[in-house]
């Protein structure tokens, strides 16, 4: 039977310590003892790590559980495989009927799938009232770690003697694909190869994929997006970022496609509900898969990152919102196609400002640059980590070649191919060149023996790579896409002339802005490109068929994705050689720090531990760690984005002093969404949404007094439920009840 939190273990499993192996990122990294008297709240720990930090300071900090609750690294399970991966996101089971709660920007796909100008539940919300109206999602899916095993020992035994950067990366991923095939023959079971801090220590992941996933609760948008873009990154709050699903399997109990016979999975663990509430100071914990960190670059590369990467972003975004807001602004239909699309690109480009101004606020870079040379002085002193000092300088080496071309790399890769995601989670745009450039990707690695494909292409692969090209067509809107199109082709006409991009200036060099317009334009009329199913059928098609068919849309495609693939080439190289001086730079940072250091996110499971409270953010001003619906109800204007629902409105005045959001110091970052916020017992007080304005920098380095994340606290969904959704039924089966 499934366990919630509270009943994880026996007394007897309590008093006896698990023979555990330990994640050999600590065993490489530290030099402290393993267990820790002192350790900061920062830092985003992996399931083993957990075990490595001395229990009696996590009880102190207002753990209640044993550490072995969290993770048994035994059985490769616990508390955390309650959190799952889905959408990018993360979520927490909270039920044995395989309820998920998430965030309402996590599961806006979904809804947006099911809405129309005549049933606009991105407007409106949605609530199943019974397990056969619940939505389902054509391609959710949800995973669920099962085991870590560290298997670093083997893939570097994989690497020959004295091998170049290339050779040794060729031998790592040959080692990495065959672990990951070999993990696979196993019934239900994804399988992948985790690096972590490039290369310090690889850790195999296995974990069960859901495939039906059916939306039964998300707010209206006034309440899951309240305050929108104006109170996005910023503190005080009172979003209702919520949303659940529910995890179906077939009647076997096994991972299924959707069908009328399969059965609401049982997870063997799930959050019990909390009901009690949280006290400033209270200790928690932030459960989820962060994206990607910066943390382990040396301060030249995070230069790059505040001087180019940001900055660009800023400025290509904000024109990208402004033409797909204006060309669906008189388009119901539009609207509703451009939503999620629009609203990523949104929060990525208010996230790049905030990057920006936290970098220069915190005076990141400088301070990454005295940390840096406190390295390079402790290892010119230790012959241990003397190789550290070439290794920074193999670095910035590599640094020095990305930067010659960084702006005709930066567009071309603003356009992923098939099933990869564009760094910083933004949607693929514009779709008919992300289309056009993923079946030519395909045609050339399908042209590969299955085990020399890239990964995401593979014979096994094909059916999820479909999948992702039908789910963006749901967010294709023509006018739109034209519009974006036009826009990356002048900005790649403007590149200096050693960094252009020749699929650009072969169809376009020469035309006038108005005759770009027209090219594109006739380029998508009736192109099969953009119909899913034609493109299905093309989908297996070799890179000559699909030449053959003198599509000008599709062959754009083509050549934009013989550039594509020329870059990846150059960036393989750079990567090959980071692999073997990052490692190297790592060890010695961590021998300076004299304490386990967590690695960067890389999108794997991990926990953050936190307390409740508020903070200062400049001279004068103390932030509360709570907002209630007093608060909500005071910034209602009647207008979006501060627009609160009638319903929600009168139910409000009957409330009380209802707490809608509140702040603790957890370490988070994209792909924290949806995180499970729990408290000491393993009970379930928040979701995770978003962090504080000062915070958004957090990604390059944990700052205490201004490192906070933003939750919904739980008790606000449960109020809506009862108070005005009226749904007596769910709430029973979250295990709460209606009084």
């Amino acid at each position: 039977m499934p366990k919630p939190a509270d009943r994880l273990y026996t007394p007897e499993m309590n008093r006896t310590r698990l023979n555990r192996p330990r994640l050999a990122l600590a065993a490489l990294i530290a030099i402290a003892p393993t267990a820790l008297p002192v350790l900061a709240l920062d830092g985003k720990w992996t399931p083993e790590q957990v075990l490595d930090i001395d229990p009696k300071w996590l009880k102190q900090q207002g753990l209640k559980l044993p550490p072995s609750a969290l993770w048994d690294g035994k059985r490769g399970t616990g508390l955390l495989t309650g959190t799952v991966n889905i959408a990018g996101c993360s979520g927490a089971f909270v039920s044995d009927t395989g309820l998920i709660v998430t965030n309402h920007h996590c599961l806006f796909g979904l809804v947006q799938e099911h809405s129309t100008p005549q049933r606009d539940l991105i407007t409106n919300g949605f609530l199943a009232r019974t397990r056969a109206e619940e939505l389902p999602g054509s391609t959710m899916r949800v995973e669920i770690p099962r085991r870590f095993t560290d298997v670093t020992a083997k893939i570097l035994a994989a690497v020959p003697a004295g091998a170049e950067p290339l050779a040794r990366l060729q031998a790592i991923d040959a080692r990495q694909k065959a672990l990951v095939a070999e993990c696979q023959q196993q019934p239900d079971t994804k399988c992948k190869v985790a690096a972590f801090d490039d290369g310090v220590t690889y850790t195999l992941i296995e974990s069960i994929e859901l495939r039906d996933i059916r939306l039964v609760y998300a707010p209206p948008r006034a309440i899951g997006e309240f305050g929108g873009e104006i109170d996005n990154w910023s503190w005080p709050r009172h979003t209702g970022d919520f949303a659940i699903a529910r995890a179906w399997v077939g009647a076997d109990g096994r991972p299924a496609e959707r069908a009328d016979d399969n059965r609401p999975y049982a997870p063997e663990f799930f959050f019990p509900i909390s009901k009690r509430g949280l006290d400033e100071g209270d200790f928690v914990m932030v459960l989820g898969y962060p994206g990607i960190t910066y943390r382990s670059l040396i301060a030249e590369e995070m230069r790059e990152r505040r001087e180019r990467f940001f900055v660009r972003r800023e400025d290509v975004f904000g024109e990208w919102i402004s033409h797909l807001e204006r060309s669906s602004a008189d388009d119901a239909a539009g609207k509703i196609a451009v939503a999620a699309n629009l609203k990523g690109i949104l929060n990525r480009y208010k996230n790049a400002q905030g990057q920006i101004a936290g970098l220069d606020r915190g005076r990141m870079v400088d301070n990454q640059r005295v940390q840096d040379a406190a390295v390079m002085t402790r290892a010119a002193a230790d012959e241990t980590h003397f190789g550290a000092l070439a290794a920074r300088e193999g670095l910035l080496a590599v640094l020095a070649e990305r930067e010659r071309s960084w702006e005709r790399d930066f567009l071309l890769n603003l356009v992923p191919m098939g099933a990869e995601s564009v760094a910083g989670g933004i949607p693929p745009l514009p779709k008919g060149l992300y289309y056009g450039a993923s079946l030519a990707h395909n045609a050339q690695e399908r042209a590969k023996p299955d085990a020399a494909r890239a990964a995401g292409y593979t014979e096994a692969e094909q059916s999820k790579l479909r999948e992702r090209l039908r789910r963006e067509q749901s967010n294709y809107f023509a006018a739109a896409d034209q519009r974006v199109f036009a826009a990356l082709v002048r900005r790649a006409l403007a590149l200096p002339q050693d960094q252009r991009i020749a699929a650009v200036d072969a169809r376009f060099g020469g035309l006038s802005p108005a005759q770009i317009d027209d090219a594109i334009a006739a380029m998508y009329a009736n192109s099969p490109l953009l119909d899913a199913t034609a493109r299905d059928a093309m989908l297996g098609e070799s890179i000559d068929a699909l030449a053959a068919r003198k599509d000008a849309l599709l062959d754009f495609g083509i050549a934009w994705n013989r550039d594509l693939r020329a870059l990846r080439e150059r960036e393989r190289d750079w990567s090959a050689r980071s692999a073997i001086h990052r490692p190297v730079w790592r060890r010695a940072v961590a021998a300076e720090a004299g304490r386990p250091v967590a690695p960067d996110a890389n999108g794997t499971l991990r926990i953050s531990f936190a307390h409740v409270q508020g903070y200062a953010p400049r001279d004068g001003v103390r932030y509360t760690p709570f907002t209630t619906l007093a608060g909500v109800l005071e910034k209602d204007t009647g207008k979006a984005p501060f627009e609160v629902p009638a319903a929600v409105r009168d139910a409000a005045q009957r409330a009380g002093a209802m707490r809608v959001n509140f702040l603790a110091d957890g370490d988070t970052s994209g792909g924290n969404s949806g995180s499970p916020v729990i408290d000491g017992r393993g009970a379930l007080v928040g979701i995770n949404f978003d962090r504080v304005w000062e915070n958004v920098a957090g990604d390059f380095g944990f700052n205490p007094a201004v490192s906070r994340n933003i939750s919904v606290d739980i008790r606000y969904l449960l109020w809506l439920l009862k108070d005005v959704e009226h749904a007596g039924e769910l709430l029973r089966e979250l295990g709460v009840g209606v009084e």
